[in-house]
């Protein structure tokens, strides 16, 4: 079974697709991990990436198509995977299609997880992290129990990454609704899009999820 799980910055996909993969035994590739894994190898594709990536430039949609084929050409790919983070663009979803299709696979599925922008960058925009141990928090939602105290490790020192101030957040919202939104047509005219209701607690929204991808096959 092979899924990609689309959604906005924080709408919840990476926590979705580790859930996913230790139900239905189906391999969660995120385009970042893959990118660290390639450059990591020492291969004369990771190679290439790092040089890309050392420069400060953008991988480009050929070389991350390249390197997402030669990562589901391996073993732990043969029942499926969930692709998490790609792809952002239409040329990408173009280049994704035209690179299963040479493999003669598909996708079974293509899942929305749809938020309320207001609230979900109201969400983001608070979190801060322990930047000894990096357990999470939020200004409002999710404080230490002791002010200034990481309830974790103990620790007094906390990171608010720049790009969870609130403007940051709404630009990256308004890159996924200008580059990647325009994807979801086609893969609604083929009848394999699913929307899920991404503001439902995790547990509903994994939930969600597993009705649309049905039981779990027998080994």
């Amino acid at each position: 079974m092979n899924v990609i799980l689309l959604g906005p910055p924080g709408s919840g996909k990476g926590t979705q697709a580790k859930r996913l993969e230790e139900r239905y035994g189906i391999r969660h590739l995120a385009t970042g991990d893959m990118f660290r894994a390639v450059t990591a190898s020492g291969s004369e594709l990771g190679l290439r990436v790092k040089s890309i990536m050392d420069s400060g430039q953008l991988v480009p949609d050929d070389i991350t198509i390249e390197m997402l084929a030669a990562r589901i050409g391996e073993p732990d790919c043969r029942g499926g995977f969930i692709l998490d983070g790609f792809p952002r663009t239409v040329p990408q979803a173009e280049a994704l299609d035209a690179m299963l299709a040479q493999r003669h696979l598909g996708l079974n599925h293509v899942i929305l997880i749809e938020v309320d922008d207001a609230a979900l960058i109201d969400r983001l925009s608070g979190r801060f992290t322990c930047a000894r141990c990096g357990a999470s928090y939020h200004e409002r939602y999710n404080r230490p129990r002791f002010e200034g105290v990481c309830d974790v490790c103990g620790s007094r020192e906390f990171i608010h990454r720049l790009d969870d101030r609130p403007e940051a957040v709404a630009a990256r919202f308004q890159v996924y609704r200008r580059q990647t939104e325009p994807i979801l047509p086609s893969y609604r005219e083929r009848g394999i899009l699913r929307v899920v209701d991404g503001m439902a607690g995790i547990d509903e929204v994994t939930q969600q999820i597993e009705m649309i991808l049905g039981p779990v096959s027998p080994a």
